[in-house]
């Protein structure tokens, strides 16, 4: 599946794995750490600065493990599973910095918040 297929894939999907608030509110909270992991490894590469590549994998993995706690122990349906190593950084990074951000931008992080459940 190309990256066009699979930003597709996942934005279909998206509303139903991203139902319950609290882990609305971790993605919310999370995803600026993303951006700010990946601004920072783009920087390592033009500095030649591995103190900006520790701190942009960092970030990042707060991220994961946040987000990936989200999903696992509080949303009733849960994203598909990854099938390679691909995937799961091409899912990780269109998710972060393409799908989440269009669906807070287009009213799907409100309503699904304001619908969203408490509980599994």
């Amino acid at each position: 599946m190309g990256p066009a297929e699979l930003l597709r894939w996942q934005w279909d999907g998206y509303p139903k794995a991203h139902g319950n608030r609290a882990n609305l509110l971790l993605h919310l909270l999370t995803a600026p750490f993303y951006w700010v992991g990946s601004a920072l490894l783009v920087a390592a590469l033009f500095r030649l600065d591995w103190r900006f590549a520790l701190m942009g994998l960092g970030c990042i993995l707060v991220t994961l493990v946040t987000q990936g706690f989200g999903h696992k122990r509080l949303e009733a349906n849960p994203p598909a599973p990854f099938t390679s190593p691909w995937n799961f950084i091409a899912r990780l990074f269109l998710e972060q910095w393409i799908n989440f951000p269009r669906f807070v931008v287009t009213g799907g992080w409100a309503r699904n918040f304001a619908a969203g459940r408490d509980g599994r």
